[in-house]
């Protein structure tokens, strides 16, 4: 994360306090990253009462979004680190969900976004291409109420690309904020950068998707099956790759902006972060506006 900081041009100078994200995922883990700032659980899969990831796909999320690399000396730390967090469970342990558990962590979300001030929806998920036109309607229908009740809602790309066309269901809302992957040429030309399967839409859509780009390959951040031993810490942190990293890197900056303007409105915030992206000289469907800034962004 050390790295992925500065290439998003990611400072001191705001850390996301006062500010809640919600994020409907795998679950999340009491790692020490996170302190006393994980607000609000449900688990809409299993539904388990206590914190738990049985994936750690979230709690990876959640570690880029908003850990403080308590156990890396600061390292490891998350863009917003002192950010709070809501949590769904809408995922179970191989990464599987369904259109229902989705829309009912949505609701769940809305009914309480008052009473823990949650500004933020991340949603690191690529639901499959093969899901009926109802069944996409819906769910677009239950992320763009997010958005109207006033959540800049973030959404993965997915990982389906490159063919056009492979932009993940969710990420097809002209107001979701959608996040594709791009190194920026941080790592050469290797074969294996998520950009080069980073999901997009195709060149002559009429919805010009992604909104945005973020790092996404080899991203080390929390491990849901971190222990503490005699010999101290273990499993803390892990590498993973794909849209599902990028996307929480947005969904920070957008902390980092709120807590900076605590008045502003979902569509500012998203003007904000594409207003001022590096154009990285890529094709609109690989780049979207471009890499987001955040430096620029917060000064803008």
């Amino acid at each position: 994360m050390l790295r992925v900081r500065k290439q998003v041009s990611c400072s001191d100078r705001y850390t996301g306090r006062n500010i809640t994200v919600a994020v409907l995922d795998t679950g999340i883990a009491r790692h020490p990253d996170f302190g006393g700032r994980i607000v609000g659980f449900c688990d809409f899969v299993n539904g388990r009462a206590g914190l738990y990831d049985d994936d750690s796909h979230g709690t990876h999320v959640c570690g880029i979004l908003a850990g403080d690399g308590s156990l890396s000396g600061g390292k490891y730390r998350g863009i917003a680190p002192q950010c709070s967090l809501v949590v769904g469970k809408v995922l179970n342990g191989s990464g599987d969900g369904t259109i229902e558990h989705m829309l009912r962590g949505i609701e769940w979300i809305l009914q309480n976004r008052k009473n823990w001030n949650i500004r933020i929806l991340n949603i690191s998920i690529g639901l499959g291409l093969e899901l009926k036109s109802s069944q996409k309607e819906t769910l677009i229908s239950g992320v763009e109420e997010a958005w109207v009740q006033g959540l800049v809602v973030v959404a993965a790309a997915g990982n389906a690309g490159p063919r056009p066309g492979s932009l993940s269901p969710i990420g097809n809302s002209k107001k979701v904020l959608t996040v594709g992957c791009n190194e920026g040429g941080y790592f050469g030309e290797r074969n294996s950068l998520c950009e080069h399967y980073s999901g997009r839409e195709a060149a002559d859509a009429g919805l010009r998707k992604p909104d945005i780009v973020a790092p996404g390959t080899d991203i080390v951040s929390c491990n849901s099956r971190v222990r503490r031993t005699l010999h101290g810490w273990q499993n803390a942190y892990m590498a993973k790759s794909g849209t599902s990293m990028s996307t929480p890197i947005i969904s920070g900056a957008a902390a980092l902006c709120l807590e900076k303007c605590p008045d502003a409105v979902n569509s500012e915030v998203k003007r904000r972060m594409i207003y001022t992206a590096t154009d990285l000289r890529e094709p609109w469907y690989k780049q979207g506006w471009g890499m987001i800034n955040i430096e620029r962004m917060l000064d803008f």
